[in-house]
């Protein structure tokens, strides 16, 4: 029973030391740091997030058509090719444009 009296006076001693360590200028300038860091990268991400945003919209708007029309001319292409071999005209190779 008197070990216990011992830690709970160790605590105490500790709670102080703590309480010093944790008001010290050099905790308060590294959670200072860690707040600034969360913050920037916060701003980050939400630029990165409308950045994306603009590049997918970009991406729908001008590229998507452009693959559905080659799509369509291929198809075209082959269609036209099928049917002169049909009609019996020689193959011949995809027209250069």
């Amino acid at each position: 029973m008197a070990a216990q009296p011992k830690r709970g006076g160790e605590r105490r001693s500790d709670s102080g030391i703590l309480a010093k360590f944790t008001s010290s200028a050099i905790v308060s300038r590294g959670k200072q740091a860690a707040n600034d860091a969360a913050f920037v990268s916060q701003k980050l991400l939400r630029s990165t997030g409308k950045a994306a945003w603009i590049a997918g919209t970009t991406f729908l708007i001008l590229v998507v058509p452009l693959i559905i029309e080659m799509d369509r001319e291929q198809q075209f292409n082959e269609l036209e090719l099928q049917q002169a071999s049909l009609l019996g005209a020689p193959p011949t190779g995809p027209a250069l444009k």
